[in-house]
């Protein structure tokens, strides 16, 4: 066929009357549109007629042409509205430039209205638009990219085609199918519509239960992002149908008690208790349900392997004057992280003298700093405040305190104590003109709010809302805060009108800055389905108002990277009128950056050079949130110049900021961190710098050695994949010190402790060995001041008086006489001295020669760099033979990597070990063997006897014992 170097003779056809001439001349320009574009669009009205004319037989060929010449023209609007007209015409299997550009521009636009339809049924969508959206899925999947497929599918909001492959898939390999709904998983995370969100975790949860093998753990990750107590019921059934799968079972109710809603597992117990209780697998999921154990365990470790330092506290003490309430304050809240979750209370109980210093709200928050010691302390916590607790004494600060130390104990796990503080809060609501009752209700309504965190209860919702109403500057903040920790994560329609509405209502800053962090907590979660709330907090005149709105927006789409929201802050961040309300926007990033607290420091670098103090201080404490526990480097190259910035409240920040990225690192894995340490004592001992500086570096050496350097700062579960929500809660109550100090233990919420604590089905905890592949010293415990001062110390040559000297001299002569004169004497003396002479000179060599061969050793051996250690290739070499841990010590979380269990030991997990710390159920390969246990601080103090061991009688043996001989009979 002859090249066609003209489409004049085509065109001229175009117009003619006979339809077969029209036709010849459409499949001809067809060939050539991409070459002679130009001249064919000079009649591009005359092809668009032909498609307009239904008597036309070929008039889709009519519309791909004219589809072609628009894509030439670079009018993708008109080639793909064309192309959909063009039907059968359209072949979408042929490889090239326009196909390629026409289906991805058909893509977008039907991603666009498909997600528009998910949330306004009206929208219409043509069906040749979603012909071919479904062709390309198709085709993916044929091709055998069914990830591809299935993210197309995800973008697109059609959760049909994703069941589709997902079950296709099922039909070939169980494990297909698992690897499949894995990535999905993963996947739908990056949405932002939480219905779609739901649909589809709910869908991938079914077709988990109708695998003939579920990934158990799998399912976990998905119930806990549902909530959904039927679902989790449902999975325990299962898998009590066979007893062998009743440690899966245990195994997935601990990671339950670390990462559902207390909501949650109160609807599960209750769905448990209504069925059969008498099976022993039932009542030992109760038990495990009610975070008894957890707490039990996790505060065994802590207790026991308590390793602060407390020569740092006395330093700190006697630099802080007592009689000054903020440094009075800072000593409780240092103490108390330091000795979060320990039990050991003995700083408190051997400095009386300055304890009885503090005064008023002083007084109150180092009170309450005894829950932060005590938490978890489910079976003493209330006999240990008990001499605080109202009725036992007459200090309204210290009742109140008490009472918000309780609820820090039970936080999340509050059913043993909720009835009584409730009874509190209703009993002093009716004085609340009495400003002591009102002190006391501050305590009680925080404590009864930390009690029944995330339960959702209407009635205590209210019996909150009513101590709100009274319009109390002191206890309505209280309230509020509590109000949004009840409904944690929630989303709750009527409590947030409730609370916004009251918001535009009171006089009190106090009371709105409760509200709206209230209304935040409420929101947390919850995405584009808090949007209407978020925008008009947002949008409101009072400043206070929008300062809620960016935490509604931060927690809304806490770890999701959303990119609307992360612009929406920034723009609060560098325009917004009021000072507070810039700073909380780009600490709010740090919530939203979460899980990719590696871009962070990038985000917030310029603003960290802002002229405005707040907006820098925002800056810090976004690193702090995002990066903490992960000391990384490119965020403390950010905080090093704002720790040594001009304004005192921003060396605060950057100060406490650094030590929540640097908690649990040691020289080996952070060479500087002796160099923070120093230079925070330097700044508690300086006088001549600012307090809020110094404060600042009294907290950070608390939240350094947090929980007797035994816990970090974890804001994802990884166990369960999912946010750590009580950790993050904890995290936007602690920034709300800035106004109100007392609210800086709700820090304690965020520690986690670094542990892997290995229990039986029978929850005891076996002495066992565990594996780590890299030396001892990497991660261990940072030496304490003490130590390093014994270290430091040196002989310093004694001064010699002239005088002395003399005198010296004058009684050497003497002796020399004396032993001219006693020749005996002097020989045996000599001898005695060559001796001792000779061993000198031996005990030198020695000491030579065993320096030598140190020296040597560390040239064999030299020490690791930061990027070797991140290495488990390099480590495993230079470790050759891993040493071994016991069951329930400290493992950091850098640590987890080069963790391994031995398969030929008694003791094994029952989920595969993937560098997850926490507690671990295991299997035990000889049941009916004894073991030697650790015992718990429960079982310590337990007084009552303890229950015998199984035991079954030999027939012979007991007919040997109870048969009458004949002679008796």
């Amino acid at each position: 066929m002859a090249t066609i170097t003209s489409a004049a003779p085509y065109l001229s056809l175009l117009v003619d009357s006979n339809p077969q001439l029209k036709t010849y001349a459409l499949e001809s320009l067809n060939t050539v549109a991409d070459e002679l574009w130009a001249e064919i669009a000079n009649y591009i009205t005359e092809i668009e007629e032909l498609y307009e004319d239904h008597s036309f037989a070929r008039r889709q060929l009519a519309a791909l042409l004219a589809s072609k010449v628009y894509y030439n023209l670079g009018d993708y609007e008109a080639a793909v509205k064309y192309a959909l007209l063009a039907g059968s015409e359209l072949d979408l299997s042929k490889k090239s430039e326009y196909v390629e550009t026409i289906v991805s521009q058909c893509i977008e636009q039907y991603i666009h209205l498909s997600q528009t339809r998910f949330s306004e049924k009206s929208v219409l969508i043509e069906p040749q638009l979603a012909s071919i959206f479904e062709q390309m899925v198709s085709k993916c999947v044929v091709d055998g990219d069914p990830r591809l497929a299935l993210g197309i599918s995800l973008e697109g909001y059609r959760l049909d085609l994703v069941d589709k492959i997902l079950r296709d898939a099922k039909g070939k390999s169980d494990d297909e199918t698992r690897s499949l709904v894995g990535y999905v998983l993963s996947a739908i995370t990056t949405t932002s519509d939480i219905a779609l969100k739901t649909k589809c975790l709910s869908q991938l949860a079914e077709i988990l239960l109708s695998l003939a093998n579920p990934d158990y753990f799998l399912l976990t990750k998905i119930v806990v992002q549902l909530n959904d107590s039927k679902l989790v019921y449902r999975v325990f059934k299962g898998l009590l149908a066979l007893p062998s799968n009743a440690s899966i079972a245990y195994q997935i109710a601990f990671d339950l008690v670390g990462a559902a809603s207390q909501q949650l597992l109160a609807q599960v117990t209750a769905s448990i208790e209504d069925t059969d209780t008498s099976s022993q697998a039932n009542n030992m999921l109760l038990r495990i349900l009610s975070g008894v154990p957890t707490c039990d365990l996790d505060l065994t470790f802590l207790s026991d392997n308590n390793a602060a330092d407390s020569q740092i506290m006395t330093a700190t003490r006697k630099s802080l004057d007592g009689r000054n309430s903020l440094f009075h304050s800072a000593v409780s809240f240092t103490n108390a992280f330091m000795h979060a979750g320990t039990t050991d209370d003995s700083f408190f109980r051997s400095n009386l003298e300055w304890l009885g210093r503090s005064s008023t709200w002083s007084k109150f928050s180092a009170t309450a700093a005894f829950g932060v010691i005590h938490r978890g302390n489910l079976s003493q916590g209330r006999n240990i405040l008990e001499p605080y607790l109202p009725g036992s004494t007459s200090s309204p600060y210290t009742n109140g305190g008490a009472l918000y130390g309780l609820g820090l104990i039970y936080a999340g796990q509050g059913k043993e104590v909720l009835d009584y503080l409730r009874k509190q809060v209703v009993d002093n609501s009716d004085n609340a003109d009495n400003k002591d009752a009102d002190v006391v209700l501050h305590g009680g309504c925080l404590g009864t709010g930390l009690a029944a965190m995330g339960l959702a209860d209407p009635q205590v919702y209210e019996e909150l809302k009513a101590v709100l109403y009274a319009d109390s500057a002191i206890s309505g903040e209280s309230a509020a805060f509590a109000m949004g920790l009840v409904m944690l994560g929630s989303g709750n329609a009527e409590a947030l009108h409730d609370m916004f509405t009251y918001a535009q209502e009171t006089q009190h800053e106090t009371i709105v800055r409760g509200l709206v962090v209230g209304i935040a907590l409420i929101c947390c979660g919850k995405e584009n389905a808090a949007e209407p709330i978020i925008n008009k907090l947002l949008q409101h005149q009072d400043a206070n108002l929008r300062y809620g709105g960016c935490f509604a927006l931060a927690l809304a789409y806490c770890g999701t990277s959303n990119k609307t929201a992360i612009r929406r802050l920034l723009h609060v961040g560098v325009s917004d009128s009021s000072d507070n309300v810039r700073r909380v926007a780009v600490m709010a990033l740090g919530f939203v950056l979460l899980l990719d607290y590696q871009n962070v420091p990038t985000v917030v670098e310029l603003l960290s050079q802002s002229h405005n103090a707040h907006v820098r201080y925002g800056a810090a404490m976004a690193l702090g949130i995002s990066c903490a526990g992960r000391a990384l480097q490119s965020a403390i190259d950010v905080l090093d110049p704002l720790s040594k910035d001009s304004v005192d409240f921003v060396r605060e920040g950057a100060t406490i900021a650094k030590s929540m990225i640097l908690i649990q690192q040691t020289e080996k894995t952070y060479p500087n961190i002796k160099e923070f340490r120093e230079q925070l004592a330097s700044t508690v001992s300086n006088k001549h710098e600012e307090s809020l500086a110094r404060f600042g570096a009294a907290l950070a050496q608390g939240i350094l050695d947090a929980g007797g350097r035994n816990v970090t700062i974890q804001l994802e579960n990884h166990q369960t994949n999912t946010l750590n929500t009580k950790a993050i809660v904890g995290l936007v109550m602690f920034v709300q010190f800035w106004y109100w100090f007392p609210l800086a233990h709700f820090l304690s919420l965020s520690f986690t402790p670094t542990a892997i604590i290995g229990v039986t089905d029978h929850l005891k905890v076996p002495k066992l060995k565990i594996n780590c592949h890299c030396p001892p010293d990497v991660f261990g415990y940072p030496p304490k001041v003490e130590s390093q001062v014994k270290q430091q110390t040196e002989k310093v040559t004694t001064a010699v008086l002239s005088t002395t000297a003399r005198a010296k001299a004058r009684a050497a002569l003497k002796a020399k006489n004396k032993k001219d004169d006693d020749d005996d004497d002097d020989d045996d003396k000599m001898d005695v001295d060559e001796k001792k002479e000779d061993t000198d000179e031996k005990n030198v060599e020695g000491k030579k020669e065993e320096k030598k061969g140190d020296e040597e050793d560390r040239a064999k051996k030299p020490s690791l760099s930061n990027e070797e250690l991140q290495s488990p290739t390099l480590l495993s070499l230079y470790v050759q033979k891993p040493y071994q841990l016991d069951n329930m010590t400290r493992v950091v979380p850098a640590q987890l990597k080069y963790i391994t269990f031995s398969k030929d030991e008694r003791f094994t997990p029952v989920r595969k070990f993937r560098g997850i710390s926490g507690i671990v159920v295991l299997n035990d390969s000889k049941p009916s063997q004894k073991f030697e246990k650790i015992k718990t601080v429960r079982e310590r103090t337990n007084t009552d006897a303890p229950v015998p061991e199984p035991f079954t009688i030999d027939p012979a043996t007991d007919k040997g014992l109870f048969e009458i001989p004949e002679d008796d009979q």
